[in-house]
């Protein structure tokens, strides 16, 4: 697989301010070969391939249960892969103890010691290393530096909010100077503004260290927000792995069109590489057998229009969202449908509207008998 990772946008900045900045490396590539994870019976990885370039930021997205986690306890060494190998820079790292392999992880839970203070807690790690007090110190202001908490170095865990204790935690990871981070749903104990602070503030920091990085989520508009490329993950497999551009906008297959994103299903008619729907002709993003079919449209894909055109709803629901109103109408063949407009266009609960399809490329399967 060639990967394409613009140089350029992995600049380091020239900086004596920070030690840790100026000695961030390039990152390190990393691949998975045919990974595959038993739990006794029961297969929960089924022959994963992952190629992820030096310094490049790859989100596993995906439900619960769908192995992601497990495969970034594959890449940590904190599980073992029953078949398959893991490779940091070249070198199979597949039996090297999880100490052995120079990464740095962040969890959801921030496993701070409370007896410790803030500066400490950082620089653990590092005294585990058995480098100098004098060294630890200063290399644990420096990480704390980085996230914005050199501060608060002398509190202890309890005396801080959930979200500066999860930057601590991250400080803790990247004092060491790792080749490859990894983060396991770190922010879903968070409340919702503290998410996106800290997601933008994770993104920020790893550019400019230049840092391999592998973040599992469930939340696709973090992996949308924060990524270089995301695998979405489904029993075990990857589904697909692209830009977030290439996710949203060309899935491969339907269940990557329904998972990034809102889709509704509606039926329609294929015919030589073209899906009608309510009237209109919209292009297929891939080979779909002619005839009967579901169609999945995003919210934009849908339009009101006025009478005549389109076909006929019932407003069943419409939420304002400061730059666009998002309203759920139910079709007159039954069909529920996500449409984005504008917000001045107000639409009350039972009114009457009409919708047409904006004719974009769509995601379309064989229509499966109800």
């Amino acid at each position: 697989m060639t990967l394409d990772v613009t140089p350029a946008a992995r600049a380091l900045p020239q900086t004596a301010d920070n030690r840790l900045l100026a000695a961030a490396g390039d990152g390190t590539r990393v691949a998975l070969r045919g990974i595959v994870k038993d739990y006794g019976p029961t297969r929960v990885l089924h022959g994963v391939d992952l190629d992820i370039a030096p310094g490049e930021f790859v989100s596993l997205l995906g439900p619960s249960g769908c192995g992601k986690t497990t495969a970034l306890r594959v890449i940590s060494g904190l599980e073992d892969a029953t078949a398959g190998t893991v490779s940091f820079g070249g070198t199979d790292v597949s039996r090297t103890p999880t100490n052995k392999r120079d990464i740095g992880m962040v969890f959801q839970a921030y496993s701070l010691f409370p007896h410790l203070r803030v500066r400490d807690n950082v620089a653990f790690g590092l005294r585990q290393r058995r480098v100098d007090a004098r060294a630890a110190r200063r290399r644990a202001g420096e990480a704390l530096e980085l996230v914005g908490l050199d501060h608060l170095a002398d509190r202890y865990p309890h005396q801080l909010s959930g979200g500066q204790q999860q930057r601590v935690a991250l400080a803790r990871a990247l004092v060491t100077e790792p080749r490859v981070l990894l983060l396991d749903e770190p922010l879903s104990a968070l409340d919702a503004k503290v998410r996106v602070q800290l997601r933008d503030e994770i993104r920020r920091i790893q550019l400019r260290l230049g840092t391999t990085t592998i973040f599992v989520t469930h939340d696709q508009e973090e992996a949308l927000a924060v990524s270089d490329r995301i695998a979405v993950m489904d029993a075990g497999r990857i589904e697909q792995i692209g830009s977030p551009e290439e996710l949203y906008l060309r899935p491969a297959t339907p269940r990557v069109a329904a998972f990034i994103g809102l889709s509704s299903s509606v039926p329609g008619v294929a015919a030589g590489g073209t899906a009608t729907v309510w009237g209109t002709d919209v292009p297929l993003q891939s080979d779909v057998p002619d005839g009967e079919v579901d169609v999945l449209l995003r919210p934009e894909h849908v339009h009101l229009v006025g009478a005549g055109s389109g076909v006929g709803a019932v407003v069943e629901e419409s939420m304002f969202l400061g730059s666009i109103r998002r309203s759920l109408v139910r079709t007159d063949d039954g069909s529920l449908v996500r449409l984005q407009h504008a917000p001045d266009e107000r639409l009350q609960f039972g009114e009457r509207v009409r919708i047409a399809v904006r004719p974009v490329p769509v995601v379309a399967t064989p229509r499966q008998t109800r």
